[in-house]
C-alpha cells in the first residue's frame, strides 16, 4: 500500500521509518513524504495513481491540511485516495469540517502508531 504523509514537521519521515521499519522492509507499505500542502498537490499531480492513502496534518503554514483536503476532493483521481487528517488539537470543529470536506478518518497527535497500524491493517 502506498501512503503519502503530509506534515510540515521534518522529523515525521524518521518517525514513520522507525515505526514501520518491518512493513517497509517487507514492502507491505511504501511511504512518500511532503512537507507542505503545495508540495503534496504537486506530488499528486506527478504520481496521480500511486497514493492509496494520504495522512495529512491539518495545521501547516501556507496551505492548511483542510485546504489540501478540499482541493484533492475537487480534483480527485479515480479511484479517489483515502484521506486521514491528523492534528495536535482535539478540536471538534476542525474534525467536523474535515469530515464535511471528505476526510475518511481523523487521528490526533501525538500519533498512536498502534491505532494507526490497526487502521492500516483493516484497509489491506
Amino acid at each position: 500500500m502506498k501512503i503519502l504523509v503530509v506534515d510540515d514537521e521534518q522529523d515525521i519521515k524518521t518517525l514513520f521509518e522507525q515505526r514501520f521499519r518491518r512493513e517497509i522492509r517487507e514492502a507491505t507499505l511504501a511511504f512518500s513524504f511532503c512537507y507542505s500542502g503545495e508540495e503534496a498537490l504537486t506530488y499528486l499531480q506527478e504520481h496521480s495513481s500511486e497514493a492509496i492513502l494520504i495522512l495529512s496534518d491539518i495545521n501547516m503554514p501556507g496551505m492548511s491540511g483542510l485546504e489540501l483536503l478540499r482541493r484533492i476532493r475537487e480534483n480527485s483521481p479515480e479511484p479517489p485516495p483515502l484521506i486521514f487528517m491528523i492534528t495536535a488539537y482535539g478540536n471538534p470543529e476542525k474534525q467536523g469540517e474535515a469530515m464535511r470536506l471528505g476526510a475518511n478518518d481523523f487521528l490526533n497527535k501525538p500519533l498512536d502508531f498502534g491505532v494507526l497500524k490497526q487502521k492500516l491493517s483493516n484497509l489491506v
